[in-house]
């Protein structure tokens, strides 16, 4: 399964959230500048790296893939 749009999501949410990019990498320990990449589309998620976000929106992993899946099917 492939997740080309999980940036844009990821995205989506934590501006949703208000929360900047900075920020949430600082809170979340994870490199702003991967973050970013992430987030448009110039770097594949790592596991580790979900791992984190998915954690920063009180979420596990699962969690966070299946809400993705259906935002994905709105």
């Amino acid at each position: 399964m492939q997740y080309k749009e999980i940036g844009k999501y990821i995205r989506t949410i934590r501006e949703a959230k208000k929360v900047s990019l900075n920020e949430f990498s600082f809170t979340n320990d994870i490199d702003p500048a991967i973050l970013s990449r992430i987030e448009t589309g110039k770097q594949n998620i790592k596991l580790n790296i979900l791992e984190k976000i998915s954690k920063g929106f009180n979420k596990t992993p699962a969690e966070f893939l299946t809400e993705f899946e259906n935002f994905k099917e709105n």
